[in-house]
């Protein structure tokens, strides 16, 4: 049920260094939600480790984003100049993967319940963000925390007379033990399209391995994709999207990243739900688009990570 500050029974506020959090110790998860960019940064069932990555040197600072959980890139995803033009004309920024992730976002609900707790967050982004882009549009982003999985649907409102095209991810950091020893399934049969190698489309044959830097979209449909690694097994259930990026950055370009220890890259991955590339979105005025991914976990060596 829907409940204010003083009767919530599992969450409180909290400060981490400079920035605004939710803390929710329910009996059976905990999670960490920042409003800082909407950003989780920690989700774990009872006597479980987080299910996500969070780089040792993350910074909780006022406008800077943090590096690890699930950062939440819109209303463009990546480099402006890699969307389409549709995107593109929105955006007045070089900056990459628009300004969600570092604008304050308003707490709009809390639901608990003895099962599970449900957030929702918002961002209105108007005038105040001019500077960046031209678009009128309001997001809503839901988390709903359980002890057996992580839910989050990110629905999208043009509030302007013109038609919006966006581009978006929920742009999830795993970790692993091995980088090595990990694979992404579910993508065997489908196309990718490499930026690392000038942008070209590639089929995927089998599993997806990483042997060294990866930045792959791929034109996924709406399929499952799995994680495995020594320990753990992730899987992914989208809705609302027809793509998917895997990213490493492998041992070059991690010693280059913000925020990233040297030798960061052989721990994580990213497996990201996305609308990009040709999955972009269009919405007249008042017409609304959900991106969601259901997160679940089988765990075959608890806290061995």
């Amino acid at each position: 049920m829907k409940s204010a500050p003083g009767s919530w029974s599992f969450t409180r506020w909290t400060t981490v260094d400079q920035l605004e959090a939710l803390e929710i110790r329910h009996p059976d998860f905990h999670a960490q939600l920042f409003l800082q960019g909407a950003h989780l940064t920690h989700f774990a069932p009872s006597n479980e480790s987080n299910w996500l990555w969070l780089s040792d040197t993350a910074r909780f600072h006022t406008g800077s984003a943090i590096r690890g959980g699930i950062p939440i890139c819109w209303p463009w995803f990546g480099n402006p100049d890699k969307n389409p033009e549709a995107v593109r004309r929105h955006i007045r920024t070089n900056t990459a993967h628009g300004f969600a992730r570092t604008a304050v976002w308003s707490l709009e609900d809390v639901r608990e319940s003895p099962d599970d707790v449900e957030i929702s967050l918002s961002l209105d982004a108007n005038d105040d963000f001019s500077d960046l882009w031209d678009g009128h549009a309001k997001a809503l982003l839901t988390f709903r925390f359980s002890a057996t999985t992580l839910q989050l649907a990110l629905t999208t409102t043009n509030l302007s007379s013109t038609p919006l095209a966006l581009s978006q991810a929920l742009h999830s950091y795993f970790p692993t033990p091995d980088i090595a020893q990990t694979a992404v399934t579910g993508l065997d049969g489908t196309s990718y399209i490499d930026a690392l190698d000038q942008w070209s489309h590639k089929p995927q044959q089998g599993d997806v391995r990483f042997t060294g830097e990866v930045d792959r979209i791929y034109e996924a449909g709406f399929r499952d994709i799995g994680i495995t690694t020594t320990t753990s097994a992730y899987r992914l259930c989208s809705n609302g999207s027809q793509s998917a990026v895997v990213w490493n950055p492998g041992p070059e370009k991690a010693g280059r990243l913000s925020d990233f220890p040297n030798h960061a890259w052989q721990t994580m991955l990213c497996v990201e739900t996305a609308n990009a590339l040709d999955d972009v979105r269009v919405l007249n005025y008042g017409q609304s688009h959900t991106l969601g991914v259901m997160i679940s976990r089988l765990q075959e060596h608890k806290d061995s990570q």
